[in-house]
């Protein structure tokens, strides 16, 4: 509901919004009423449409200076997209950040064998399990405390390999 109120008040329409998203307008109509679960690839598509930032697509409590994010609180909020995974926005109480941090947990199997490539730069730490991303043609191989730094526009995907993985992935892109 967050993106058609931002949507509406820049006086712009579900189908320009979807063409340069590059996708139906049936879609986006999904995405605004709640039908479906977007993937994050997708949020970063709409957001950098809307000339905005996921984060404020997520959250409506805007704050400044230093943000805590607990733990349980970031399990409590997580979503399960459609692709496989779940994610949680980490600060999103913060509008006006640089980076746009999000905790991620996979399961074996469940994620889609798609690339995506959008807009920006991203970081990937793995905190649990092991997983193969892959990069254009480069796939490394992940485990606990390694980290992948990419721009993603970039083909890229990512694969568990153990039965759950758990990691962070902070993106910036040219909005920031």
């Amino acid at each position: 509901m967050k993106i058609r109120k931002i949507r509406k008040q820049q006086g712009r329409s579900l189908d320009e919004i979807s063409m340069v998203c590059g996708f139906t307008k049936s879609l986006l109509s999904k995405i605004e009423n709640g039908k479906t679960v977007p993937p994050i690839g997708t949020l970063i598509k709409i957001a950098d449409a809307l000339g905005t930032k996921i984060s404020v697509l997520l959250d409506d409590h805007e704050q400044g200076g230093t943000v805590l994010s607990k733990m349980e609180n970031v399990l409590g909020k997580l979503v399960k997209t459609q692709k496989g995974y779940s994610f949680a926005a980490l600060a999103v109480e913060r509008q006006d950040k640089l980076m746009q941090p999000f905790y991620f947990v996979a399961r074996k199997g469940e994620t889609p064998r798609r690339t995506v490539s959008h807009i920006g730069e991203e970081f990937i730490y793995v905190l649990e399990g092991r997983m193969k991303y892959k990069v254009g043609t480069v796939e490394y191989l992940m485990g606990p405390g390694d980290s992948l730094y990419f721009d993603s526009v970039e083909e890229h995907l990512f694969t568990p390999v153990s039965e759950e993985v758990r990691y962070l992935s902070v993106f910036c892109s040219a909005q920031g």
